[in-house]
């Protein structure tokens, strides 16, 4: 018997919460299917609608998910990896009715989920996709960063050689 499946380290205890985010992620993202397609959501968009109440509901759910990931020891890439799905889904979501549309294809709790059941397991290692993925939103979240800077620089030099006409 190993480490982790010994009762000493709570091994029925992690399956049991596991089990627990997993339900906890399908019912937020999947739990429902529109008949006739594969379109697939979950409540995470109907309590989006709820003002106030709604926008913290899958946050909270990204923190149980995290926190959980953290104790199962996660390669630090994956966490950030999770992190960012979280962030989108927040920002996104908290803009009325647009993120409440867009939770409808954002399906953070249910890839964080998926995340942390493929790289909990003893020597998993991150992906190259893992890493591409977070360089990804590095790169956009400077470009995000610079363009108001270069657009007010753009401005500037335009009305300097306006003004010199």
């Amino acid at each position: 018997m190993s480490r982790a499946e010994s009762p000493r380290s709570g091994g029925d205890r992690r399956a049991r919460r596991l089990d627990a985010l997993r339900r906890m992620a399908r019912l937020f993202d999947a739990a429902f299917r529109i008949p006739g397609t594969q379109i697939r959501f979950g409540i995470d968009p109907l309590l989006g609608l709820v003002p106030g109440i709604g926008d913290l509901a899958s946050p909270l759910l990204s923190v149980a998910i995290l926190w959980h990931a953290t104790l199962l020891r996660v390669p630090k890439i994956v966490l950030v990896r999770m992190v960012i799905n979280a962030l989108v889904d927040a920002v996104a979501g908290a803009v009325p009715v647009l993120g409440d549309i867009f939770d409808f294809g954002w399906k953070a709790t249910e890839w964080n989920m998926a995340l942390l059941e493929r790289h909990a397991l003893p020597g998993r290692q991150p992906t190259s996709g893992d890493y591409l993925f977070v360089i990804l939103c590095v790169l956009v979240v400077v470009v995000a960063a610079l363009l108001p800077i270069i657009t007010a620089w753009a401005l500037i030099d335009w009305l300097r050689t306006a003004v010199a006409r």
